[in-house]
């Protein structure tokens, strides 16, 4: 055990993590030159087109210092992205240090600080180093000084290093050596090891990656998942190098995999601890939670004929995305569908993106909100994901909604504006702290609801891309939320309907019903569209009907025949606007996305 290194990479996006870990892999050796690329370990398109890391990945690297000692280092990448928080935390668990990275000529931004609370939290050793430092606009000096007021480390430990020419990269993999401690744990006790991450073979199912704590595992040893209760036989073990390497054990502190023909993806939950069967530990591993959907959109094939195709789609992705949750739904003017939860907005574009590229898929999605608690006057408790959910206002005592904590980091020019949006959103601020004489910190309360729709992209216009943004759930709290309804001609239209806070809904409701009056076709008869509350309507615009002069024909004679005609016509409008029915054009559900 005195031999290997657990670490982790920890930093914002676009810090050079990825590109840092192409040259370590490259300095041990553990990349050959015909696999050598850019982002070995970000093996998705989409991850390398957008640069950042969506699924975690581990892998051994093996290193042999100056005097020859042989060393194994186990590193476990960790994704960037607020959305995956979670899964960072399960892989900070997983190691007894963490690199720290800040880019040179970006400074601190405000992932890298709750990541790094996190593996203080599990105290990791922590080891910062500088990237980028080859760039003409670095600035180190000014940069050593903010890490070192955030970490208070000396100045003499924040190594330098440039991921793009491989300068410092030996003096980082010293460091690991020296200034990582080694696992500690008894290799006689039983197995305990906890399950970081896990990825879907077509082969083999579900293959689980752990990093054992105590005790050994070998192949064939009937293994149990503590959280689920679900009882497997070990076909292989093995540590993770580029391709995956069987072992015949894996001892204490060891990094590796584990196959045992799992075929469905709910049954390997990420924090989970493994032991074996006849000798159970008799606890499991700390912070264990089951991953909750934030943030809930519906998700419709274009064509209702695809709906089969789509579910097929939804289950593949779920095998290599367990944190993807999904359920069938229908929508009368969207047809069958379903009710998907994500873990955020990255998360949503993602699996959008992915339903695109893999499978072919068309979707529409609706717009995005999030998980409502409603409490009836009986003192009945329930979920709402839907307007639709939402139970009788006669009967509803009050609703809560979800309320997080955002930590934006900014250049001091754009404080202004982005208080002002803060508070359009019904944001509190709860602390202004100056990081630097450029750099502030604002740290605001605000609900779940308002920052799902637009506001990271109103937050990077208004800062010109600079601010950086991060965001954790607090808990619930009450607040004043109605269902507004869009009704044509006194029938509501379930797909357009939605939850918004008291305030916002007379706005809102105008500015909808004067979109779909441009986007609805004119009839034969008028159309109302109406938004309402409850029994209340709070605005109203109106599709005139198309006209055409049927009295044209009766010229001369007496006036009475022209009103038998028309009081003949009123009759049919009459009849035809009660069985006329409104076809709602698709552009009409996709301008309430994009109502700004």
């Amino acid at each position: 055990m005195k031999n290997i290194r657990n670490f982790c990479i920890i930093a914002h996006i676009d810090h050079g993590k990825s590109t840092l870990a192409d040259r370590l892999l490259q300095e041990t050796e553990t990349v050959g030159e015909r696999q050598r690329q850019a982002q070995v370990l970000d093996d998705m398109d989409l991850e390398r087109e957008r640069g950042i890391t969506i699924k975690s990945h581990a892998i051994q690297m093996d290193y042999t210092d100056d005097n020859g000692e042989k060393y194994a280092l186990n590193l476990i990448d960790t994704p960037g992205h607020v959305d995956f928080s979670y899964e960072v935390s399960r892989s900070i668990a997983a190691c007894e240090g963490a690199l720290l990275i800040v880019d040179s000529t970006q400074g601190i931004q405000a992932q890298t600080i709750s990541n790094l609370y996190l593996a203080i939290e599990n105290d990791l050793e922590i080891i910062p180093i500088l990237n980028k430092i080859d760039l003409p606009n670095s600035n180190p000096e000014e940069v050593k000084d903010q890490i070192v007021d955030l970490i208070g480390c000396d100045r003499d430990e924040i190594l330098a290093a440039s991921g793009k020419t491989g300068e410092g990269v030996p003096d980082i993999l010293k460091a690991i050596i020296d200034r990582v401690p080694c696992p500690v744990g008894d290799p006689k006790a039983p197995l305990q090891a906890l399950v970081f991450d896990s990825e879907y073979n077509s082969f083999r199912g579900i293959i689980t990656f752990i990093r054992i704590m105590n005790g050994e595992v070998k192949k064939g040893d009937l293994v149990k998942f503590l959280n689920t209760d679900k009882e497997y036989y070990a076909d292989e073990v093995g540590v993770l190098r580029l391709e995956r390497e069987p072992r015949k054990i894996l001892n204490t502190g060891d990094v590796g995999y584990i196959i045992s023909g799992i075929k469905t993806s709910t049954e390997v939950k990420v924090g989970d601890t493994i032991t074996h069967k006849e000798v159970p530990c008799t606890e499991g591993i700390d912070g264990f939670e089951e991953v909750k959907p934030m943030v809930f959109a519906g998700v419709y094939p274009i064509d209702s004929e695809d709906y089969e195709d789509l579910r097929a789609s939804m289950e593949k992705l779920k095998l290599n995305d367990a944190s993807l949750t999904f359920e069938p739904e229908s929508s009368l003017a969207l047809g069958f569908g379903f009710r998907c939860g994500f873990l955020g907005l990255l998360h949503m574009e993602i699996i959008q993106e992915r339903l695109d590229r893999e499978f072919n898929m068309n979707v529409i999605t609706t717009v995005p909100n999030v998980s409502y608690v409603a409490h009836t006057k009986k003192g009945d408790v329930f979920e709402m994901h839907n307007p639709s959910d939402m139970p009788d206002p006669n009967s509803l005592d009050f609703i809560e909604e979800p309320f997080i904590r955002a930590q934006i980091i900014t250049k001091s020019e754009f404080v202004g504006p982005l208080m002002t949006l803060c508070l359009s959103k019904r944001g509190m601020m709860t602390n202004q702290q100056y990081l630097t004489s450029e750099r502030v910190e604002l740290t605001y309360e605000m609900p779940l609801g308002e920052i799902v729709f637009d506001f990271y992209d109103k937050l990077k216009s208004i800062s010109k891309g600079y601010a950086s943004f991060d965001y954790f759930l607090i808990g619930v709290k009450p607040a004043k939320l109605v269902k507004l309804d869009i009704l044509l001609n006194g029938e509501g239209v379930d797909a357009l309907s939605t939850l918004i806070h008291f305030d916002n809904a007379q706005t809102f409701g105008r500015r909808m019903c004067e979109k779909l009056k441009e986007l609805i076709p004119r009839q034969q008869f008028d159309i109302a569209i109406q938004g309402a509350i409850g029994a209340k309507i709070i605005s109203r615009e109106t599709v005139k009907a198309v006209r055409k002069d049927v009295t044209a024909k009766c010229y001369g004679g007496d006036i009475s025949r022209k009103r038998k005609l028309l009081e003949k016509q009123k009759k049919g409008k009459k009849k035809m606007k009660q069985i006329g029915n409104v076809e709602v054009p698709q552009k009409a559900f996709l301008a309430v996305l994009k109502l700004d």
